[in-house]
């Protein structure tokens, strides 16, 4: 009878035991368990392509968002807004970066724009150029090649080198835009990238660029416009000259993208993208879903 009893003791402590272990790993990793394990569990791979200019941006998002989602590859191509755009009505991208707004054609073909910052257009010349500041007239007739010689601006006896982004660059059809000099410029260089822009203009005494202002560097001198320095405050203002959105584009609209996609922009449009967006120096935007 002993035995028997010890025995029934003995089961009713190892039954006791298995229970509490389950009971711990259900409480371990249970609700809780399964909610730390949401951001890991979203795989695959987005694709971006499109502007330049956004390339500092959407790679700090990138890289961002697959620490938070381990088991996501973001792939970013830079290959300019005109071809990004294309990409995406093409279904060959899952989106297409975009440093201007989108066209009427490009929407006709579904490209739908989905704005994540907005962003000011620096005007930049050599560090020894003595002009500091511009109206939006006399840059328009530099570009357009009325003036010449930055002496007829008050400057220094040197030619103009006038320096741009290559023909279906977000940045140059928002420039020329802006300034209404569309297909009237008169380029020395048309540059097929935002650094090769900045390169240029550094060494070329006489030379004048644009570039996105978050990539601005000390290489280069600014040079403001209607008395209004390029800087944050300003374009969220609303008071510099050359501001422009930067677009995600999709074909269709976020909600019927497939999940990946949307949690990218909630993501991007969510308290820790828009925090990247203002760490750059871009302007952040409403959330637009």
């Amino acid at each position: 009878m002993k035995k028997y009893t010890y025995k029934l003791l003995a089961l009713a402590g190892i039954a006791a035991f298995v229970m509490g272990c389950l009971s711990g790993c259900k409480w371990k990793g249970g609700v809780d368990a399964a909610e730390e394990g949401q951001e890991a569990e979203l795989s695959g791979c987005l694709q971006i392509v499109g502007s330049t200019s956004m390339k500092k941006l959407t790679d700090c998002l990138a890289e961002s968002f697959m620490d938070k989602y381990p088991n996501v590859s973001v792939t970013v191509e830079c290959t300019g807004s005109g071809a990004g755009i294309e990409a995406v009505a093409d279904g060959n991208a899952d989106i297409g970066n975009a440093s201007r707004q989108l066209t009427d054609g490009e929407k006709a073909k579904g490209a739908v724009e989905n704005i994540i910052a907005l962003d000011g257009i620096a005007v930049c010349v050599h560090r020894g150029n003595t002009v500091s500041g511009l109206t939006g007239q006399q840059l328009a007739d530099i570009y357009t090649g009325a003036v010449t010689r930055w002496s007829e601006l008050g400057g220094i006896e040197l030619p103009v080198v006038v320096v741009g982004r290559e023909a279906g660059s977000g940045t140059r059809m928002a420039f020329e835009k802006i300034l209404g000099v569309e297909d009237r410029c008169d380029y020395a260089n048309e540059l097929d990238s935002t650094g090769a822009v900045m390169a240029r203009v550094a060494s070329t005494p006489g030379a004048i660029g644009y570039v996105s202002l978050d990539v601005v560097n000390e290489s280069v001198k600014t040079v403001s416009l209607e008395g209004v320095e390029p800087a944050a405050e300003n374009i969220r203002a609303g008071s510099y000259l050359l501001s422009r959105p930067f677009v995600m584009a999709t074909r269709g609209n976020i909600s019927g993208q497939r999940e990946l996609v949307r949690e990218w922009f909630a993501f991007v449009y969510g308290g820790e993208g828009q925090s990247i967006v203002e760490q750059i120096g871009l302007i952040t935007v409403s959330d637009r879903r």
